[in-house]
């Protein structure tokens, strides 16, 4: 069986799209409403089967399968810095928000389309909503104000320095006699 994506053309990649990045903490609130979405969808899977205890973890697995799309994550380190690439598919730069502190990256970003379809006698409306979320503890602390992010072709990608050693001056004494 021949594979679909080796018998298309290949497509020129779009240039990168740099993205602003935000300060962690302005992404609390973000995280809270997410939160409250997914709080809200597990309470109404949990009555639309009955209100019967001992599913909670299973109602809320579920709300969140729902509500926010998993973000694929990959991380490199070099000597001088670290690389995370994301998959964020069918964002916007301005739809994300990135954060980072010094040895945690998030990601958050939400997206809406709307379509309306008319024929003769109806009115189609079709509204969807994405949300990503992920949060990534980093394997070393990076310079959180050198850090350059872009968006090409639905992956995101961050170019984070390292922070530098701290140089250690060891001192020597003297054994005079």
């Amino acid at each position: 069986m021949v594979d679909q994506a080796s018998r298309m053309p290949p497509t020129k990649s779009a240039s990168p799209t740099p993205l602003k990045l935000v300060a962690a903490t302005d992404l609390f609130a973000s995280m809270q409403r997410l939160h409250n979405s997914v709080a809200r969808r597990a309470f109404e899977i949990f009555e639309s089967k009955g209100s019967a205890f001992g599913r909670d973890l299973e109602d809320w697995l579920q709300a969140e399968a729902e509500l926010v799309h998993p973000v694929h994550v990959d991380v490199t380190e070099s000597a001088d810095g670290l690389t995370v690439r994301a998959e964020v598919p069918g964002f916007k730069a301005e739809e994300l928000a990135v954060g980072v502190e010094a040895s945690r990256l998030t990601i958050a970003g939400k997206r809406e389309t709307h379509e309306e379809r008319k024929d003769e006698k109806t009115i189609y409306k079709e509204h969807c909503s994405d949300q990503v979320l992920r949060v990534v503890e980093l394997p070393a602390e990076v310079v959180a104000g050198r850090v350059a992010a872009t968006l090409r072709d639905g992956v995101l990608e961050l170019k984070m320095p390292k922070v530098a050693p701290a140089k250690k001056v060891v001192p020597i004494g003297s054994n005079v006699a």
